[in-house]
């Protein structure tokens, strides 16, 4: 450079540098593409209770003591459940379950006809199942969450979430929110029980993913009504807030979730099937639900024009971790319940144990003892189907279960 010249700066050309920036922003992605695909590369195998005999370890469990004598006395009282004639199941569902790889133990229950009435979380039932019958699953994480290989902060730049020590993809979360909303979409605008919503996500499996693994599914073939009372705390919750905005765009009325229907509704089918039996895996609003259709059936009773008696739960199974001694519903006893008139205590039991563990050996005890078989499905969805001989019929197969129409045999999971 000449002396007097006016220096100036060397400069890149703007071309050269965004296309620099591109290509470093592919690679980017590339490489934190892999590095999510590298670690969601283990998923959660569900448990399969027919491949074992779980009633081994319950004889065994049955002359311990503590929980083992606890787990022993729970199989035995859910296997006179199954075995009451005319007598309702109803199953309460809360924590990580399915994704846990509980899935098929509680499908077990649904396709061999030991449940007939099921009350869940929406994480349960939307999140989990409904999640992985779209065809996704849940994954192991490496190492523990005590001394975790990759950090949470790591884990949310790759938009991968954490439940305890399994993981799960945040971009196939979002597919299952709007896949939820579609489905809202397509229902007629008004109000709905979870029940009616549960029942249209499994016909929407039916349409779409007919050969899916899934409890929604299982339970709409079955007739089992399926109801979660907090729906919204779930992708359910995240897709109903998209469809209302559609909705609202078009100047068009929107779906709804009616949680005092929901209400009525499991009080009806109390009132139908008055012997009853509550098999509760962890607590929550599903717990309190089922154990208050009680008290609901009393009030729908004493309103009717010829008021009668409705009797608590008769028997009673709850496997929990919860604590009672902070006065919290999930930890509160079942003898706690019978203060209120809700369980009755001649045949209850509660066991402290973590369900992965305690769940699978009850199931597959009741599995192999064959207690369901030749009971026949109480299809007590009818109750809800328009017209009158479909509500007609319910309330006979609750209490009369030779008479209850039964769908063309599916093999039970497990079954040659």
């Amino acid at each position: 450079m000449e002396e007097g010249d006016t220096a100036r700066p060397r400069r890149w050309p703007l071309v050269a540098t965004v296309g620099a920036l591109h290509r470093w922003c592919m690679e980017a992605d590339r490489l934190q593409a892999e590095r999510k695909r590298a670690l969601l590369a283990r998923p959660v195998r569900h448990i399969d209770v027919t491949a074992f005999d779980g009633r081994a370890v319950i004889d065994a469990y049955r002359d311990a003591a503590l929980q083992a004598r606890n787990l022993a006395e729970a199989a035995d009282i859910f296997a006179e459940m199954v075995e009451e004639p005319g007598g309702v199941v109803i199953l309460t569902l809360a924590g990580s379950l399915v994704s846990a790889g509980l899935r098929e133990t509680l499908l077990a229950l649904v396709e061999c006809d030991m449940v007939d009435v099921i009350v869940a979380t929406g994480a349960i039932v939307v999140d989990q199942d409904f999640f992985e019958a779209l065809g996704f699953r849940h994954y192991m994480a490496p190492g523990s969450p005590e001394a975790p290989v990759v950090e949470d902060e790591e884990l949310r730049e790759l938009e991968i979430d954490r439940i305890y020590d399994t993981w799960v993809d945040e971009v196939e979360m979002r597919v299952c929110d709007e896949t939820v909303a579609g489905v809202l979409d397509g229902m007629e605008a008004r109000a709905y029980s979870s029940r009616e919503v549960v029942r249209e996500l499994g016909a929407y499996l039916e349409r779409h993913h007919a050969d899916a693994r899934s409890i929604v599914l299982e339970a709409y073939r079955r007739d089992v009504p399926v109801f979660v009372p907090a729906l919204s705390d779930s992708s359910a919750g995240f897709g109903v807030v998209a469809h209302r905005v559609r909705a609202g765009a078009r100047g068009a009325p929107h779906v709804a979730f009616d949680a005092g229907k929901d209400f009525h509704e499991l009080a009806r089918i109390k009132l139908a099937a008055p012997e009853t039996g509550l098999l509760m895996v962890g607590g929550g609003v599903p717990k309190n639900f089922a154990q208050d259709a009680v008290v609901a059936a009393r009030t729908l009773a004493e309103a009717g024009p010829a008021p009668r008696h409705v009797p608590m739960h008769g028997r009673a199974v709850q496997l929990t971790v919860a604590d009672p001694r902070d006065g919290g519903l999930s930890g509160s006893t079942l003898r706690e319940a019978a203060s209120w008139g809700k369980v009755a205590t001649a045949r209850e039991r509660m066991v402290y144990g973590e369900a992965t563990l305690t769940l699978p050996l009850l199931v597959s005890d009741a599995y192999h003892r064959g207690v369901w078989r030749g009971r026949r499905a109480r299809r007590l969805g009818l109750l809800f189907r328009a017209g009158a001989a479909a509500r007609r019929e319910a309330p006979e197969n609750a209490t009369n279960p030779s008479h209850a129409p039964v769908p063309p045999p599916r093999s039970p999971v497990g079954s040659p």
